[in-house]
Formats: C-alpha cells, sequence, structure tokens
C-alpha cells in the first residue's frame, strides 16, 4: 500500500484560509498527486474549482535593504512550462507568506494566463524561474531579470509593466466566493 497524500505548507496555508473565509464550500484533498492539490466544492457538491498550490519561503531578507521595507513578501518559484500547458487545475495559487507578516497572500491565475505572461516575459526553455513580490501597498509584480533601478521603481509603486503586473490576480479569489455564495 502506497502512502498516503500529505499536504505541503503551502497547501496547509491554503487550506486553512479557505475554511476560515469561505463557510458555504466544502474542501477536498486528493488521495495522491496528480497535479491538482484541492478540489473545492459548493455546499451541495454540484460546482466545483480545482487548485494547483505552489508555495515558496520568504526571500524578502535577501533582497536589498532599499526594497526591504517596501516589500510584504518576495517568493521564488522553478516552473516547468510543460507542468504549466498540461495542468489540470482550473486555477494555480501562489502562497506567498513574508518572514515578518501574519497573514499569507495568494495570487491566483489559470494555468493558461500564467503561461501566456510568463512567456511574454521570460526566453524560451522548458525552466521558467519567476520571482513574485508583493508590496505594502498590495502590488504584485514579476520581477525576475529586472534591473536594480525596476526593481526599485516596483518598491517605490512608480513601475508599469502590464505583463509584469499580477496584481489583479492578488487575493482574487473570486472563483471559490463564486461557488461560496450559491
Amino acid at each position: 500500500m502506497k502512502s498516503l497524500y500529505s499536504a505541503h505548507p503551502g497547501e496547509f496555508v491554503v487550506g486553512d484560509y479557505i475554511q476560515r473565509a469561505f463557510e458555504n464550500v466544502h474542501l477536498w484533498i486528493p488521495s495522491k498527486d496528480d497535479g491538482i492539490d484541492f478540489l473545492v466544492t459548493d455546499a451541495n457538491n454540484k460546482r466545483t474549482v480545482s487548485l494547483q498550490v505552489k508555495y515558496s519561503r520568504d526571500y524578502s531578507e535577501t533582497n536589498d535593504s532599499e526594497f526591504k521595507s517596501q516589500l510584504k513578501a518576495t517568493g521564488w518559484w522553478k516552473l516547468s512550462r510543460d507542468k504549466i500547458a498540461k495542468s489540470r487545475a482550473d486555477y494555480w495559487v501562489f502562497v506567498l507568506k513574508g518572514f515578518e507578516m501574519k497573514a499569507a497572500d495568494f495570487i491566483l491565475i489559470s494555468p493558461l494566463e500564467l503561461l501566456q505572461r510568463l512567456e511574454r516575459i521570460h526566453a524560451a526553455g522548458n525552466t521558467i524561474q519567476s520571482y513574485l513580490w508583493v508590496t505594502r501597498k498590495r502590488r504584485c509584480w514579476e520581477s525576475r531579470g529586472l534591473t536594480r533601478q525596476d526593481r526599485l521603481e516596483i518598491a517605490e509603486d512608480r513601475y508599469s509593466d502590464v505583463d509584469r503586473d499580477f496584481s489583479q490576480y492578488l487575493n482574487n479569489w473570486g472563483c471559490v466566493k463564486a461557488i461560496n455564495e450559491e
């Protein structure tokens, strides 16, 4: 008999958040890891949303001091283009839990949108290294490969780049909220 699937820290944070924030949904955990970490259903188990969770420790301690005071959390992920393209999850959830912060931030994005954005930002190749930064002004940016000046502008809330701006996905639990309200 194979061992049962066990949650990693990011999955625990996401599961705990969903259970506390949405009282009219059921949260299901698969018995094996097949690319979907959670299945969220409405109270009648008729409508579903599937989630793939990605977690990173906070990297704000490694950032330059002029950035650190303006950043709430930073994360680093090594992603496979193939895995994103073949993902069966409705949404990928990136968990950013800042070193000093008690509350986590979440980026919820469909795999198709994630792949399209990352392909516009990063060069070809199957592996994508992505840095997501959440600022204290509630903005989210993909910062991998940016110049020092660009990173400073993000920290000071002066940066602008449509492809790198992930703010619309920051804590956007609309997919779960929609089934919670039914």
